[in-house]
C-alpha cells in the first residue's frame, strides 16, 4: 500500500492541479492513467512476492467495499456523464471515500 501511495503521489498531485485549472479531460487522464499503471504494476509484483515466500495471497473485497465501490461507480458516471462537474458532486465522492475509510477502521 506504502508503495502504491508513494507512485500515485505525483501523477494525483498534477491531477488535483489539472483539475484546479479546469481541465477535467487531462485531469481524468492523469489520474485513471496512473491509478491503472499502479496497478497493473502492484498486483503482479505482490503475486510474485507471495508465491516466493510461500505466503497466501488475498485480493477479495468485502461486501460493505463492494456496495462502496458500486456506489462510487455510479456517482462518477452520473458526475461525469454530461462533461461538467460541480462542487457538490466532488463533496459526494468524498463522503463515499470517508465512509469507506471508517468501515475499513471501525468494522
Amino acid at each position: 500500500v506504502v508503495i502504491a501511495a508513494l507512485v500515485l503521489a505525483p501523477e494525483s498531485l498534477a491531477a488535483y492541479k489539472a483539475a484546479k485549472r479546469n481541465r477535467l479531460q487531462t485531469s481524468l487522464n492523469l489520474a485513471l492513467g496512473s491509478a491503472l499503471a499502479t496497478i497493473g504494476l502492484t498486483i503482479p509484483s505482490v503475486a510474485i512476492v507471495s508465491l516466493v515466500l510461500g505466503l497466501p495471497l488475498a485480493l477479495g473485497v468485502d461486501p460493505k467495499g463492494m456496495t462502496l465501490l458500486a456506489l462510487s461507480l455510479f456517482v462518477a458516471t452520473l458526475s461525469l456523464g454530461n462533461g461538467r462537474t460541480t462542487v457538490l458532486q466532488g463533496v459526494v465522492h468524498l463522503v463515499i471515500f470517508a465512509a469507506y475509510l471508517f468501515t475499513t477502521v471501525v468494522p
